[in-house]
């Protein structure tokens, strides 16, 4: 298995794209690069862009993992959805299945966050609305580990002193649930598969 993770410093901290690969048993490869946005993983005339859509075009991939950057999808909403569109129509092109990594709030009482005038709860709820979407529209799996971070951060140490990146810990919840959305993925595709070919062992017989 092959996967292919799209990001920034949220997907590589920690080198969480190795956490991934130790879990699943799969090749996984990241496209990154601090403060990144999806669009630019769109546009071949960026390194960043001109590698994907090269690795999108002309190899093999099982899932491509999509990260936007951390309040892209309330603060320029119609960019974010039109990237993921973009992007989920190049995936299935290509033969993966595209996942969309929902990430998370900034850290309740953070200067980040008090900056841009944001209430926790409100930019933890509306950021999961806005992958939510996004993966309907798109037909997309969805790890969303924004929505765990909200659940388990007043009991776990998930985030960085910068009230933005993931500690270790954090890192490693992502990865789970990115394993968890695919592996759930496999097991329904597995599922399906077997029953179509009951189906026609059945219409021979």
């Amino acid at each position: 298995m092959r996967i292919l993770m799209l990001g920034n410093s949220l997907t590589f901290a920690n080198d969480m794209p190795h956490m991934l690969a130790a879990r699943t048993g799969a090749e996984v490869v990241h496209h990154t690069r601090g403060g990144a946005r999806l669009s630019e993983q769109l546009n071949p005339a960026t390194r960043l862009g001109a590698q994907t859509q090269a690795a999108l075009a002309g190899e093999h991939w099982d899932y491509v993992v999509m990260q936007e950057m951390s309040h892209s999808p309330i603060s320029s909403p119609k960019r974010f959805f039109s990237s993921v569109a973009r992007l989920c129509e190049q995936i299935r092109a290509s033969g993966a299945a595209p996942v969309l990594y929902a990430t998370w709030a900034y850290q309740k009482g953070s200067p980040k966050l008090a900056v841009k005038g944001w209430d926790y709860d409100e930019m933890s709820r509306a950021l999961s609305e806005a992958y939510r979407q996004a993966a309907r529209e798109n037909h997309a799996l969805l790890a969303d580990v924004g929505r765990h971070f909200y659940e388990l951060a007043d009991t776990q140490n998930l985030y960085a002193p910068d009230g933005v990146h993931p500690t270790e810990a954090g890192s490693r919840l992502a990865a789970q649930v990115i394993e968890t959305a695919i592996q759930t993925h496999k097991e329904n595709e597995h599922g399906t598969r077997h029953l179509q070919r009951r189906a026609v062992s059945g219409a021979e017989i």
